[in-house]
């Protein structure tokens, strides 16, 4: 005769889980737990990376976007530059024609006759050209000196003052010639008269 087992021993009690069996949580009456530490310092080190990452994106969006504006600037840059240079190699050529047309002028800007200008009249008179001042001096008959200079591009007619043109002479790679047609300075050379006397005369209109 074997003994019974008293009652409850070796049985599963009422609402006991046994085991190997699964438990079922009632997510309307189940309390999340808690995230352990462990997994709260992995979803910040998750949220840090993420916004580094958005970070960097917006950095390098940024530096392309410069790169690209600044590489803009300098085509727009190139093409305005060599636009000016077309425009002022342009200017330059209208500016500096082949040919200009010398009038000779007194010391106060009167236009005279061609031949006071010219190196075979004044020198064949005892007149003599001044380098350093761009003027021939012509004698005049009762004594002193008349001073002559080429305007350069400039017009009007003889006993009035000349309009326009310049007193400086042209570039080499321009001809002059004289209001009567004729050639003064070819190839650069200047004026073809040298200076006849000494520079140290002093001159009188």
């Amino acid at each position: 005769m074997t003994e019974e087992d008293p009652p409850g021993e070796g049985q599963p009690q009422e609402n006991e889980p046994q085991r190997g069996s699964m438990r079922f949580q009632d997510p309307d009456t189940t309390t999340p737990r808690e995230p352990t530490l462990a997994e709260q310092r992995a979803r910040r080190k998750a949220l840090a990376d993420e916004e580094r990452r958005e970070a960097e994106e917006a950095q390098a969006r940024e530096v392309a976007e410069r790169k690209a504006g600044t590489r803009r600037k300098v085509l727009i840059g190139s093409g305005v530059t060599v636009g000016l240079v077309g425009v002022v190699a342009a200017w330059y050529v209208v500016g500096s024609p082949n040919e200009v047309t010398a009038v000779c002028t007194d010391s106060n800007g009167i236009v005279q006759n061609d031949q006071y200008c010219d190196d075979s009249y004044a020198t064949s008179h005892g007149g003599y050209y001044n380098s350093s001042t761009g003027f021939w001096f012509v004698p005049l008959p009762g004594g002193g000196y008349s001073q002559y200079r080429y305007n350069y591009g400039g017009t009007g007619t003889i006993g009035r003052p000349v309009s326009g043109g310049s007193y400086t002479k042209p570039s080499g790679g321009t001809t002059v010639k004289s209001s009567s047609g004729k050639t003064v300075q070819r190839g650069g050379f200047g004026i073809s008269g040298k200076s006849s006397g000494g520079s140290g005369k002093s001159g009188g209109s």
